[in-house]
């Protein structure tokens, strides 16, 4: 698959239009330095023909001086456009980065579910690294050896017409097959990226769980998936290089050959008084000239392997389309918010296979040809009032926490219908749904941040008064008075002797700083020592005040407090009611497990 021109403008022009002062100072300096190029062997030249021609000494002088004079401004010119070149690629491929990196957390879970971070990584970093001479020097160096090329000839036919003809024919046979050549490596470097993008993804994936992995003796197995995907990288490579070695040896050819007709050329016209001595060494040194653009060319049309391998890979990135919709302008209230679940079907299979969980719903018997992914969650109905708190139950894997995923839409279902406030969710833009749904989780992520930022996910409008009031009401501000520069403090994992409860405690504060109307627990209290716990369920007690809420829990004490109780099993509701009803009810599980718990008598 070929990068069509108007792909490569369209790039070129999104990241390079911002830069348009700099694109200017690095094309005229580039420019400047080809024209320079294209006037010093003509003082050469003259310099050659005076001094054989027996010219003063005065003329020889002025000549050699502005040579040198012309040689020096060349490197300063070339050192100024790399300069702005390297200002270019930099600022582009940030920008183009910075876009890569907003588009992904823009994509649904299922994305993400589906790569790992490793690959997102390389993809990210590695292919726009790649991209970074396209932007500064790859069209322009194109295009100025081009012009380069073009200036040599033009002198060249100027000097002779002869050997005009024979050195653009010869430059025009170069360039033809050495763009016959060009589409030969893109497919072999573009294979080489993405298994590159794999390699970093099996690596990040088993870095991360190194002590699940030594602690269950799988390093050998881990060690032998590293050899297997390295034994596929050599051979890409290997094919890789042959075809940029295949140019090279092709353009080494090229100046071979350029050098003989040149030295033909020049011999024949001397010994033919057509040209003089001078003019005979300017058109051999004009074709060790040409050997420059061509090889430049060839330099980064090989380059050029590389970038189309990136710029299909990012665009295939940039192409695809989260599954969520985010159309929606209605406006939730600013209380408790109510919560409804109607005839909720729910699957995490892949796209393509939704249509089948879907299908699933109403094929229950033997007479299904085929297996069907089962839906996650199976006709789910409950309605939850605002103010209320509604606790679930249920074994691992039973649907809990895919109830709270699809309140704050990281998927969508595949029918059915949630409301929140009596509104379908999908008609609530998703900035201001999941500013209104607070989710804590027992797996809290700190960022290398301040405790400020940490805490108000960068957001400049929390004033530091809300944040230390919060603290403060989380029983945390004898360990901000520890920390040396309070708010200023940088937290990251396992920084500032944070322990599992204040880690818990801090995700508790981000959940008040947000102010939402449904806060939902999943399993946050689950990893914490008992002490630990009783100071999170008094925190608790106070987020949950004029909120609706929804707990997720294992154990049974944590949902003591619920108005309401859902027990789920394989996504199937078996239970639904008002606690106390549930508790008192001899025959309902939920009273079964109280007692099995010794929880009642």
């Amino acid at each position: 698959m070929q990068i069509s021109l108007q792909q490569y403008r369209s790039l070129l022009f999104d990241y390079l239009k911002p830069q348009r002062d700099r694109v200017f100072w690095l094309t005229i300096t580039l420019l400047s330095s080809i024209g320079l190029q294209i006037l010093n062997p003509q003082l050469v030249g003259y310099f050659i023909d005076t001094a054989v021609n027996g010219g003063s000494t005065p003329a020889l002088v002025i000549t050699a001086l502005l040579f040198i004079g012309t040689a020096l401004l060349i490197q300063v010119l070339t050192v100024a456009a790399t300069y702005f070149g390297e200002n270019v690629a930099w600022t582009a491929t940030n920008a183009l980065r910075a876009d890569l990196v907003e588009h992904c957390l823009r994509l649904d879970l299922s994305f993400h579910k589906s790569r790992t971070p490793g690959e997102l990584l390389e993809r990210i970093d590695g292919d726009v690294t790649t991209l970074s001479r396209f932007f500064s020097q790859l069209v322009i160096h194109v295009l100025g050896n081009g012009v380069l090329l073009f200036g040599i000839l033009v002198v060249l036919f100027l000097e002779d017409w002869r050997a005009g003809c024979s050195l653009s024919l010869f430059s025009i046979a170069a360039l033809v097959l050495l763009l016959s050549l060009h589409s030969f490596a893109v497919s072999p470097w573009r294979e080489y990226r993405q298994i590159g993008a794999e390699f970093f993804g099996f690596l990040g994936e088993h870095l991360a769980g190194r002590e699940d992995i030594r602690a269950n003796g799988a390093v050998n197995y881990v060690m032998y998936r590293f050899y297997q995907i390295l034994q596929r990288w050599l051979p890409i490579y290997q094919k890789a290089r042959f075809a940029s070695t295949v140019l090279w040896a092709t353009s080494v050819g090229l100046f071979t050959t350029g050098n003989a007709i040149a030295l033909a050329v020049a011999a024949y016209l001397w010994n033919q008084n057509a040209i003089t001595i001078g003019t005979a060494y300017l058109i051999f040194h004009y074709t060790n000239l040409l050997n420059q653009p061509i090889e430049r060319i060839r330099e980064e049309l090989e380059e050029l392997q590389q970038v189309e391998a990136s710029i299909h890979r990012i665009q295939e990135l940039l192409q695809t389309q989260s599954l969520l919709h985010d159309e929606g302008n209605s406006s939730l209230s600013g209380g408790a918010l109510s919560v409804s679940f109607k005839q909720v079907w729910f699957s995490y299979a892949e796209p393509g296979n939704r249509e089948a969980a879907i299908k699933n719903r109403d094929n229950h018997d033997s007479s299904t040809h085929s297996p069907l992914p089962t839906p996650q969650l199976q006709n789910l109905s409950f309605h939850l009032p605002a103010g209320q708190t509604l606790g679930i139950l249920g074994h691992t894997g039973s649907g809990k926490s895919t109830i709270a995923r699809l309140l704050l839409r990281l998927y969508d279902i595949q029918s059915g219908e949630i409301r929140l406030d009596n509104i379908p969710i999908a008609q609530v833009p998703l900035s201001e749904l999941r500013q209104r749904v607070g989710l804590v989780t027992q797996d809290v992520q700190l960022f290398q941040a301040t405790v400020r930022d940490n805490l108000t996910f960068f957001d400049a409008r929390i004033r530091d008064a809300d944040v230390l009031e919060t603290i403060a009401t989380l029983g945390l501000t004898e360990w901000l008075r520890s920390l040396a520069n309070g708010l200023d403090t940088q937290l990251g994992a396992g920084s500032s002797g944070l322990s599992a409860g204040q880690a818990q405690l801090l995700a508790f504060a981000r959940v008040f700083l947000k102010n939402p109307g449904l806060v939902i627990l999943d399993e946050a209290s689950s990893r914490l020592d008992p002490t630990t716990e009783i100071q999170i369920e008094r925190t608790i007690d106070r987020l949950l005040q004029h909120r609706t809420g929804i707990i997720i829990a294992h154990r049974l004490s944590s949902v003591q407090r619920a108005d309401q109780i859902l027990i789920l099993d394989q996504g199937h509701v078996v239970e639904w009611g008002d606690r106390l009803a549930l508790q008192n009810d001899e025959q309902s599980r939920f009273s079964a497990l109280l007692r099995n718990a010794n929880l009642i008598t």
